[in-house]
């Protein structure tokens, strides 16, 4: 609590800022699990609520929109939600999982991030079984369980090895390339 005469400024933003966000938010409105999707049209409206009136246009009447939301092929094997607590908590899933093909394996798999893409989403993560990075399709889990093992790296070291590790493979076919 601030004494009297100190206030907090609005959120200052500016124009380019604001549509920006708003329309990163739209995209993960249309795009994202039904969780995150509210979630952005809450973050829409409380941007809206906390700029100075002479930028709210620039919330409710943005230049920039993303299009009507687009057809996800197949709903979500996995709570997504459930999935991001477990990326942050560093915390284990057993996945059945079924490949291009159809024919099904079962891993032990530490979390790393969820990739969202128009029509797919992907779950990427350190899989036991391979003992390499893999990313799985979520429309093709077939069951998942979250696990109370805590795997042995923080997630955010995990994420660096991930994102190193697919700098090395794009560099990699880049040479390949030329």
């Amino acid at each position: 609590m601030l004494e009297e005469g100190y206030d907090l400024p609005p959120l200052m933003l500016t124009p380019d800022e604001i549509e920006a966000a708003v329309l990163g938010a739209q995209w993960v409105s249309t795009q994202a699990d039904p969780a995150l999707a509210r979630a952005a049209q809450d973050l829409i409206a409380k941007i809206a609520a906390a700029v100075p009136d002479r930028l709210r246009p620039y919330v409710l009447e943005p230049a920039t929109r993303m299009p009507p939301r687009s057809p996800v092929a197949t709903p979500d094997g996995l709570d997504m939600a459930h999935t991001r607590a477990w990326i942050h908590a560093g915390r284990k899933i057993r996945l059945s999982y079924a490949d291009e093909g159809g024919r099904g394996s079962d891993r032990i798999v530490w979390p790393v991030t969820v990739a969202y893409f128009h029509t797919v989403r992907l779950l990427v993560a350190w899989c036991e079984l391979r003992r390499d990075f893999r990313h799985f399709r979520t429309d093709r889990v077939t069951s998942a369980d979250f696990l109370d093992e805590r795997y042995p790296d923080r997630p955010a070291v995990l994420r660096d090895r991930w994102l190193e590790d697919m700098r090395r493979r794009w560099q990699a076919r880049g040479a390949a390339e030329n």
